[in-house]
């Protein structure tokens, strides 16, 4: 038989870097291109506890329905944290709890969006949400970036010359693919343009608890006084990747129409992991964990910089960020990206992501290329980083 698919998914491509993913079965290959927490991020023994004292006290509430809003009792403690970190207005916000960042960022789009209004978006950007984004047949239209963050001369270009721009999506922290960080003085000057141009800010950040270098940057959320800006976060690089468990800070008439959206898409989110995060966040010194997490990131960060700096081709260049999961290394522009990535998988077994995965058209050129240094082992990047600067030097020197 035939299958006709619908024009909402006809369009849409596996995932670039799953993909990839497909070759780190193959014995002996070192994977840079995952972006997965380190395993040894996870509070299992904490975790452990609380599922054990959860299933035992008070079985029914983690194995029953809950509410599409997400667990009261973790709702609330989010929205007093939010408040701290000045990323929840208690006078115009409301919170819900989504399954992940990426079901937030979907859902703020499914809510704001018809098919053919315009979201902007940095050019690269993460594929997760763009998929997602793709799927509601928008206009998405990429927004090139500086080292500070999106080019404010070329977005307001594009808030000019593009119709019905109703979103601008941001990931001003360590940003995913190129580890960038947006500067105080962009993120004051996008949200003035959103105010200008009458667009919501959609601010997407996974990464702002593991900074390890340089000074914290006031959310774009923090700047928001018109109800202009939706925040996302999630516990996935906090917690555990595999508990699904994001949230969503926004004005309140966006979460009622989410939550509506939610109750069509999965009822609610996981509460058994729910719960534990509740009370993994309210009963571990949360400062300490976070301390714990930054220091391993930035060992691994250091570590994967240090053959950057010191064994690859001096032709390359590099993005050293100040924290998150991310590199990104840029090849001369005569050099055949694509056919760099997959040499290095195939003669050198070594893992790692063709910029263009994350590129918003496809006709756009990249000859950057994304590694990750959370998932390998400190043994795994010590072998794959010195395969790999050799291979820059051979190719390029």
């Amino acid at each position: 038989m035939e299958y006709k698919f619908s024009d909402k998914v006809s369009g849409l491509k596996a995932s670039a870097i799953r993909e990839i993913l497909k070759f780190t079965s193959v014995p002996g290959v070192i994977s840079f291109a995952a972006g997965n927490p380190a395993p040894e991020a996870f509070p299992t023994e904490r975790i452990a506890e609380l599922s054990a004292e959860l299933l035992r006290d008070d079985p029914v509430l983690a194995l029953q329905y809950n509410i599409t809003e997400g667990y009261t009792p973790l709702r609330e403690f989010l929205k007093e944290w939010m408040t701290e970190k000045k990323c929840f207005n208690k006078e115009i916000d409301d919170l819900i709890v989504t399954s992940g960042g990426q079901q937030a960022n979907e859902l703020s789009c499914k809510v704001l969006l018809n098919e053919g209004d315009t979201l902007l978006c940095e050019s690269p950007s993460f594929i997760g949400s763009l998929n997602a984004f793709r799927s509601y047949n928008v206009n998405l239209v990429g927004i090139e970036m500086e080292d500070d963050g999106i080019n404010l001369n070329k977005l307001e270009d594009a808030l000019k010359t593009q119709p019905n721009v109703k979103i601008l999506y941001l990931i001003p922290n360590f940003q995913n693919p190129t580890g960038r960080t947006m500067s105080l003085e962009k993120r004051k000057a996008v949200y003035e343009l959103a105010c200008r141009y009458d667009f919501i800010i959609l601010e997407d950040d996974p990464y702002g608890e593991l900074r390890f270098a340089g000074e914290n940057i006031p959310s774009i959320k923090s700047l928001d006084t018109e109800g202009r800006v939706i925040y996302s976060s999630t516990f996935s690089k906090l917690i555990s990747s595999g508990f699904r468990t994001g949230f969503v800070s926004a004005p309140a008439p966006i979460i009622q129409k989410i939550v509506v959206c939610k109750q069509v898409s999965d009822v609610h989110s996981n509460i058994w992991a729910q719960v534990v995060s509740h009370r993994f966040m309210t009963t571990v010194d949360r400062e300490a964990h976070f301390n714990k997490l930054r220091e391993i990131y930035r060992k691994k960060c250091e570590l994967m910089c240090s053959y950057i700096d010191n064994g690859f081709s001096k032709k390359i260049t590099y993005v050293k960020p100040e924290g998150g999961l991310f590199i990104w290394c840029t090849l001369p522009d005569d050099c055949d990206m694509n056919a760099f990535c997959t040499r290095a998988v195939q003669e050198y077994k070594v893992a790692i992501v063709p910029g263009n995965s994350f590129s918003i058209s496809e006709n756009e050129v990249s000859h950057s290329f994304r590694l990750n240094y959370s998932t390998p082992t400190n043994e795994q990047i010590i072998e794959g980083m010195e395969k790999l600067a050799g291979m820059t030097r051979d190719i390029l020197d």
